[in-house]
């Protein structure tokens, strides 16, 4: 059900336009009875506008029952809508619109769908969940590939997964406007990734391997520090291997499906080898 605009009067003049401007942007429709097409555009845009009340607040001006309030606004003609934030209007529509133009204006003031889903992705990071923040992140640049601050936050959801390779390709895409402090944090953090992905006890634990390659302990204990280190592929490929050996390693099997879950949701990897248990049984 689609909520009708609030009507604004003397009375309540200063607390919609002067203070919940502050908070969220009013929408003010200004109409009269006797103009039919400012009745329908207001009613276009308590529609368009019914799903965003949380940063909008659709509001209506009678200018036959408001004068004195028309007049301060110098509305010279109906239809007209205007946009008002911090008590002060900032873009307005006037005459007959069609549909598109007036999501075309909404548009440049509406939140867009990656905003929340890089809000929620940067809720996900402060709350230390690197998956969550990831599919997030994913869906909000799959969005909108050119905003930085999108590039950012999957970057180091990238960087907390292990996801390097991806890190280093999107830094790679930022363009040098947009190389800020934030970039070179990122930068410095990927860094310190691939060092760590590469550390002197895998290196030790992977010449161990090669030297007792039927070793199923030494097997297991390096697919843990590849996963530890992020390098979750490594640690799949690892135990698939044995498991694709040995069919009847069930805590082979089992280790290979804990680092499967342990990846984001949609993740690539999950399907690549999920297949691949799969060709094994059938």
């Amino acid at each position: 059900m689609i909520k009708p605009a609030l009507p604004i009067t003397l009375e309540n003049f200063q607390q919609v336009i002067l203070e919940e401007s502050k908070a969220k942007l009013v929408l003010v429709a200004f109409w009269a009875e006797q103009v039919p097409e400012s009745v329908e555009l207001k009613a276009k845009l308590e529609q368009a506008t019914a799903a965003f009340s949380e940063s909008l607040l659709m509001t209506e001006i009678d200018c036959q029952s408001q004068q004195q309030i028309a007049a301060q606004f110098g509305i010279q003609g109906l239809p007209t809508a205007v946009i008002i934030k911090d008590g002060q209007p900032i873009d307005g529509i006037a005459g007959p619109q069609t549909d598109q133009t007036i999501q075309a204006f909404l548009d440049k003031h509406l939140p867009k769908p990656q905003d929340g889903l890089l809000q929620q992705a940067q809720d996900a990071l402060a709350n230390q969940d690197a998956n969550q923040a990831f599919t997030l992140a994913k869906q909000a640049y799959e969005l909108d590939v050119d905003r930085a601050d999108i590039k950012f936050v999957l970057i180091e959801a990238c960087i907390l997964i292990g996801k390097l390779d991806d890190a280093k390709a999107l830094l790679e895409t930022v363009k040098m406007v947009d190389q800020d402090a934030t970039y070179q944090a990122l930068v410095s953090k990927l860094e310190l990734a691939l060092e760590a992905s590469d550390s002197p006890e895998l290196k030790a634990l992977e010449q161990a391997l090669v030297q007792s390659p039927e070793d199923v302990e030494l097997m297991h204990q390096l697919a843990a520090q590849y996963s530890q280190a992020n390098r979750h592929e490594d640690a799949l490929n690892l135990l698939f291997r044995r498991v694709q050996s040995v069919r009847d390693d069930a805590e082979s099997k089992k280790k290979l499906l804990d680092v499967m879950n342990a990846l984001p949701d949609g993740d690539p990897l999950t399907t690549k080898f999920r297949r691949k248990l799969y060709t094994l049984m059938y």
